[in-house]
């Protein structure tokens, strides 16, 4: 059937599908795998459906209502970076007024699942949205952007305790640090990839401000995350199994330093893809914690 209306939205959803990244998950499981560890973590291994349903799409929603205000920020800036200049913003494929109303449908949405919850949770929500929303804008300003979206990455970790508690306790506290390190870390290695693009047209970043020593401040940076894991293994106690864990993420992170080395875009690019597998072992070694625990 031929219907006008019906055909130009079927053409046109690539370009919004692209627009919230849906046709790229790696941010989507970056931002999931550390709000299920916390969630197994603040349920005892014993997750409720209803909390796992909350926070999967809750998730979802979020990391693409941020692509698209980013995208919205980065609207008249991406069409002189390689990798961007073809975003559907920055083409004029969708327009500025379409991706705000598409922003604000994500966020409602998403607000709708907290609401669910309870009033410490909703709040929080708020706080990570308000994060979600500056961070793009951060850019034009500071040369540490990566410090917000490190937050705005973390806010899920003390949201699912308070959803599940109604509070939250130290150690949640000790895994969302951990992420803010480990988001700017890899956020660094991300950054590398534009980084002759972004000098050019004045965007700011870690990687700009650590200049030739952004090797080894991302060295340290993931150092320094592992840390609060630790401090957390012998506060909740975490079983052999979890250290584990740790060490293939100490294997993951030299082997993305190895990368990173050569400065090379696409190998940066590799690096901070390999993150997701930081996270599936961050995941994992905690499922298997609370497995093990109960047999």
């Amino acid at each position: 059937m031929n219907i006008p209306f019906i055909n130009a939205w079927r053409t046109r959803l690539p370009d919004f599908i692209a627009l919230m990244r849906l046709d790229k998950p790696i941010g989507t499981f970056l931002l999931l795998w550390p709000t299920l560890t916390a969630l197994w973590l603040a349920e005892s291994g014993r997750p409720r459906t209803r909390l796992l349903f909350i926070f999967i799409f809750g998730v979802i929603l979020m990391r693409a209502a941020g692509c698209v205000i980013n995208d919205i920020a980065d609207r008249k800036w991406d069409g002189h970076v390689t990798r961007t200049q073809q975003r559907p913003l920055a083409t004029g494929r969708i327009q500025t007024q379409e991706a705000l109303i598409l922003f604000a449908l994500l966020t409602l949405c998403a607000f709708g699942l907290v609401c669910l919850t309870n009033p410490l949770t909703v709040l929080l929500s708020c706080f990570a949205a308000g994060l979600a929303t500056l961070y793009p804008f951060t850019k034009r300003f500071t040369h540490f952007p990566q410090l917000f979206l490190g937050a705005a990455f973390s806010m899920g970790i003390p949201m699912t305790f308070s959803a599940a508690h109604g509070s939250i306790p130290a150690h949640a506290w000790l895994l969302f640090l951990f992420n803010w390190v480990w988001t700017i870390a890899y956020d660094t290695q991300y950054a590398m990839v534009d980084r002759e693009d972004d000098a050019r047209i004045g965007i700011k970043s870690t990687a700009l401000f650590f200049g030739e020593n952004e090797v080894l401040a991302i060295g340290l940076l993931q150092a320094v995350c592992l840390l609060p894991l630790l401090l957390m293994m012998r506060r909740i106690p975490l079983s052999p199994v979890f250290a584990v864990g740790l060490l293939i993420i100490v294997i993951l992170f030299s082997f993305q330093h190895m990368l990173i080395r050569t400065r090379q875009p696409q190998q940066c690019f590799q690096a901070f893809q390999n993150n997701a597998w930081v996270g599936v072992t961050l995941y994992a070694s905690t499922v298997l914690h609370f497995w093990f625990a109960t047999t």
